[in-house]
């Protein structure tokens, strides 16, 4: 069982985290039937999920030069973290659009998040397009 204390440790651990490395947002969205108010209609499209719009975020990219290089360019692998909240769910096949230093992108999560007392990593690729 954990105390009184351990738990207001990690409270105040993750309010530290999030106040002094979040400086960007980011909204989660899915391709799922949509109903037009005013035809009545139903289509596929795109929707924000209720609840994960503007969440608290920090992306962080790592490029690497790859030793190996062809004739024509060197390889380059990126590795793109979101660090964010640790109680936010995403769904595998979610778009996740990050804004960030006045730039915005749209992601896909690429795998399992590793989850922490103060926060969440989560692998993203680009996302292109919807299957």
């Amino acid at each position: 069982m954990v105390s009184a204390a351990v738990l207001a440790a990690r409270q105040a651990a993750r309010a530290i985290h999030e106040a002094n490395h979040y400086d960007g947002l980011f909204t989660v969205s899915v391709y799922q039937k949509v109903k037009d108010q005013v035809t009545g209609l139903t289509t596929q499209g795109e929707q924000a999920v209720p609840g994960l719009v503007d969440i608290p975020c920090h992306l962080s990219i790592e490029s690497k030069t790859a030793a190996a290089q062809s004739a024509s360019a060197a390889s380059v692998v990126q590795t793109t973290k979101l660090f964010t909240q640790p109680d936010v769910t995403i769904n595998p096949g979610s778009k996740i659009t990050v804004t960030q230093a006045g730039v915005t992108k749209a992601y896909k999560s690429s795998g399992i998040p590793a989850v922490y007392v103060s926060h969440q990593e989560i692998v993203l690729d680009v996302f292109d397009g919807w299957a």
